[in-house]
């Protein structure tokens, strides 16, 4: 066997073991630490691109489950004023019945057509005021677009919802409602009959709208929570997998620190030669 005293090589080997164990056991304590398997680019160049990318996904996803959401409390708001349309249009009725029989005579006619006409002035009010933020609801026919999706194709990532008519009173044809008398009366029960599909043909478009929006909201929380899962698998660490790595790396680290300093003394025996001389 060669001694040498200038060049220690069994030193020099147990440092680089020891280096590199101490490397492996920083890398296992940053991923422990920080929950991450890949913390720097260089730990998965490729998986940093894909986990990047669903990240991404998600972000536009959970801003798309927003928009859903915002785009549900406008219908609701649109079909609040609807309900209280159709509750007027009810009670028109029942004052144009009451009005079509000659057991109420002109005197009571008249009074039932003021509250007609009061009741007609809060229609047209209730419709233009049924607004959400500057936008009308309800007054004016409308179509809303709204993104639900992360992408730009329209298909797919967005929904339109219109309406085929406002609920003014002049939209209803209730523009020259009036019980003032029997024959007034008995037209317009016929104008209510009509009236009333108005209001349910809009009640029944906004209605879909949001049966529709409660689906895409249901999806969208299933797409982000799987988009989600498959980063995980990506970019988060195993850590019960890293903790055996730690614990590994950790004796090795160990027991590399004492084999340097049994390298470090292998030289030692030389003196035996130099003193036997």
């Amino acid at each position: 066997m060669a001694l040498r005293i200038n060049t220690n090589v069994a030193a020099l080997n147990a440092h680089r073991q020891l280096a590199d164990t101490d490397a492996r056991l920083s890398v296992s304590m940053e991923r422990l630490s920080s929950g991450f398997r890949i913390n720097k680019a260089k730990d998965d160049v490729a998986g940093l691109g894909i986990a990047n990318k669903f990240r991404m996904e998600v972000r536009g996803l959970r801003m798309a489950q927003q928009n859903v959401s915002q785009a549900t409390a406008m219908l609701q708001l649109a079909e609040g004023g609807v309900q209280k349309i159709e509750t007027i249009v009810e009670r028109l009725k029942e004052l144009a019945t009451l009005a079509a029989s000659e057991n109420t005579d002109s005197s009571g006619r008249t009074q039932l057509n003021a509250e007609a006409t009061q009741l007609l002035t809060e229609i047209d009010r209730i419709a233009n005021d049924t607004r959400y933020g500057s936008t009308p609801m309800i007054s004016t026919a409308t179509s809303f677009t709204f993104q639900i999706g992360s992408g730009n194709t329209p298909a797919e990532d967005r929904i339109t919802v219109s309406t085929t008519r406002g609920l003014l009173s002049s939209d209803l044809g209730l523009n020259t409602f009036s019980v003032g008398t029997v024959e007034n009366a008995q037209n317009g029960i016929l104008a209510l009959d009509t009236a009333l599909d108005r209001v349910n043909e809009i009640a029944g478009q906004i209605g879909a709208a949001q049966s529709r929006l409660e689906f895409a909201s249901a999806n969208l929380a299933i797409s982000i929570e799987n988009i989600a899962a498959s980063e995980s698998t990506i970019r988060d660490v195993d850590m019960a997998f890293e903790m055996v790595n730690f614990t590994k790396n950790q004796i090795l680290l160990q027991a590399g620190t004492a084999m340097l300093a049994q390298a470090n003394m292998a030289p030692q025996s030389i003196l035996a030669l130099l003193g036997g001389r």
